[in-house]
């Protein structure tokens, strides 16, 4: 697949590889599994001498064993004596960059806490002593959120404060999305639009794969996810049980849960029968994995408060093959397909409302995008948008069927919240699958 977006990081690492040739540079490059942060290094690096470290979960020795062997062939120069540990392997590399210029990317950095959580104090003492007279040029890159945030972001941590650039690699926006759909499939349809968007989320790996496959109609789409051997049935678990942990059962409760509609916490402790705030909190807050939504206008200590999964892909994960993860170790896959087609209309109108959301905010023109309810969850808006400049605010029903938008009904939701815009025009609209 070709290369696609990621011009605003692109840059940003040019500069910095720029700016490294005459004072060392450390950028931490974090997102989640499979989002594309290695395809992006490659691609920023590859006019320049560059050092690839991929930290596996093994001896600290036998990486060191590795990486020696790795400057040893890059730089054909000589190592004599064998380095143990990451600290005389680092020292030496920073050593080397006092004479030359080079990229050294550390991918799955985080690891070291694995390996010899040491390694960050040991980096840290090095860095600081020798960053002055380097040209080194240093990426270090990991996939679990909350362990490379505390790396970096932790006043408590040895590399706080060291990091001269951050990068947070999000998936592909919308505009990219129908970009590769119109280079490899012109004549796509709103349907498949829609389904791609469901089940990519836009992340990169997930549309290489069907890409690959060429899946771009949902029926192919969904057997291609749900075929035998295939890397999605397992892509929950592979991409979440590191960053919990042992208490993996009850956030993956939590989040099948939401996927599946039960929103607020009520709901969420009335099932699980736990006390889960400080779960959730964990949730939104660490592994930026759920978002808290209020009601447009309400004030942030407001009761009236709803979760939803913020990752597509695994929002489908656990509203489907994690809730019906027996029919899947069964190899009952038919079943599970059946569920999917019965249940995805349902599924993919709240994403429908999400791909409109995230359209308004590309437009750069309101400073408030949200949704409305009130108490019961009565007079539900799906979108209300604000614009507090030109004191205009935009109401929107969302439905997969235009014929089932009505003007009149959303006029009647927006009664009360109209009040609070003293001097406001109000638009009225509808958004559908054609409108996509």
């Amino acid at each position: 697949m070709n290369f696609y977006n990621r011009t605003n990081e692109l840059d940003l690492l040019a500069k910095t590889e720029k700016l490294s040739k005459t004072a060392a540079q450390m950028t931490f490059v974090v997102g989640r599994r499979r989002i594309g942060k290695t395809s992006l290094l490659v691609k920023a690096t590859e006019n320049t001498q560059v050092l690839y470290f991929f930290i596996a979960k093994k001896s600290e020795v036998l990486l060191c064993e590795e990486f020696t062997e790795q400057i040893k062939q890059r730089f054909n120069i000589p190592i004599f004596g064998e380095i143990k540990t990451f600290k005389a392997l680092f020292g030496f590399v920073m050593e080397l960059s006092k004479t030359r210029h080079f990229t050294l990317i550390i991918d799955e950095f985080q690891e070291f806490y694995a390996v010899n959580p040491a390694v960050f104090s040991d980096m840290q003492n090095s860095w600081d002593t020798n960053k002055q007279n380097s040209m080194l040029n240093l990426i270090l890159c990991g996939s679990v959120y909350a362990l490379m945030s505390k790396i970096f972001e932790n006043a408590k941590e040895p590399l706080f404060g060291r990091a001269t650039q951050r990068i947070h690699l999000k998936a592909f926006d919308i505009a990219t999305l129908k970009e590769i759909l119109n280079d490899y499939t012109p004549h796509y349809s709103k349907n498949n639009l829609l389904a791609f968007y469901l089940f990519t989320g836009g992340v990169a790996k997930y549309v290489e794969l069907l890409v690959q496959a060429e899946a771009f109609t949902f029926e192919a789409m969904c057997n291609e996810i749900l075929s035998e051997n295939s890397l999605f049935l397992g892509e929950g678990k592979n991409v979440l049980i590191e960053e919990f942990g042992k208490d993996y059962g009850n956030y993956f409760s939590i989040l099948s849960l939401i996927a599946s509609g039960k929103t607020s916490r009520v709901e969420i402790e009335s099932i699980m029968e736990i006390q889960t705030g400080g779960f959730l909190d964990r949730l939104e807050n660490e592994y930026s994995l759920i978002k808290k939504i209020r009601p447009i206008l309400a004030k942030p200590g407001s009761r009236s408060v709803k979760y939803q999964i913020e990752d597509n892909f695994l929002k489908f994960w656990f509203r489907f093959i994690y809730k019906y993860h027996s029919a899947v170790e069964a190899g009952n896959l038919a079943y599970l397909k059946t569920i999917v087609q019965r249940d995805y209309s349902t599924f993919s109108g709240k994403i429908l409302e999400k791909y409109f959301m995230e359209q308004l905010k590309a437009q750069k023109k309101y400073n408030n995008i949200g949704t409305y309810w009130e108490r019961g969850n009565q007079n539900e808006i799906d979108i209300v948008a604000v614009d507090d400049l030109n004191k205009t605010v935009l109401f929107a029903e969302v439905k997969r069927n235009a014929n089932n938008i009505s003007i009149e009904k959303l006029k009647e939701k927006a009664t009360n919240l109209i009040q609070q815009f003293k001097g406001y025009q109000f638009n009225y609209t509808g958004f559908s699958i054609e409108d996509m």
